[in-house]
């Protein structure tokens, strides 16, 4: 898939258990979602995200459903497709580990190519994304910390639907989950061809 790659993630259908005694379950999140410049993303008012602002998004759950939210929202927005107003909170501010400054550093250095070949003023944003999420699985998950492989699909520039995998990492810290910046600030480095959703959840609704 042409670079920058857009780390998606779908989330996990949110289950309730039966409960034993008369008290009453808890309550199902109610899932909402929201086109982003392109991209339809989950939102849910339990979960998270608790603040939607100037295109950020912050607030998650301490959950598995939180953490996946997490990903999804954070990962997105940590691109240079949406523009710095966007990635450079993002990163800063929601991005963790050893490769966050070269995450940085790289997306802002393909931002300021892409929009000088595309003609477009300081600061703009590099256009919609027509990239679907399609399916996940985990990889692990505590409350600490999880991995979760996403199925993004788009269009080659042929016009023929691609698929790439995309490993994710979220930890929680500070009070809210926060992505680790991709090694060596590269979401390429994360990311897989696939030709097959076996083993993976997809996508339902």
């Amino acid at each position: 898939m042409k670079a920058p790659i857009l780390v998606l993630i779908l989330l996990a259908a949110c289950a309730c258990g039966t409960s034993q005694t008369p008290t009453p379950s808890p309550r199902q999140p109610h899932i909402t979602w929201q086109d982003y410049h392109g991209v339809r993303l989950p939102l849910s008012d339990i979960d998270g995200p608790r603040v939607l602002a100037h295109d950020l998004a912050q607030g998650f759950s301490h959950t598995q459903q939180g953490a996946l939210l997490a990903a999804l929202h954070i990962g997105i927005r940590a691109n240079s497709q949406w523009g710095p107003a966007v990635f450079e909170p993002t990163i800063t501010e929601q991005v963790t580990g050893p490769d966050a400054d070269r995450l940085l550093e790289q997306t802002r250095t393909n931002y300021e190519e892409r929009r000088q070949e595309a003609g477009l003023p300081q600061g703009s944003p590099l256009g919609k994304a027509f990239v679907d999420e399609e399916a996940y699985r985990w990889e692990s998950y505590t409350s600490d910390a999880a991995t979760v492989d996403i199925v993004s699909a788009g269009p080659d520039p042929r016009g023929t639907t691609v698929r790439a995998t995309t490993r994710i990492q979220v930890v929680w810290q500070d009070g809210d989950w926060r992505v680790v910046a991709p090694l060596d600030g590269d979401w390429g480095k994360m990311a897989t061809p696939l030709k097959s959703l076996g083993g993976y959840t997809p996508f339902e609704g």
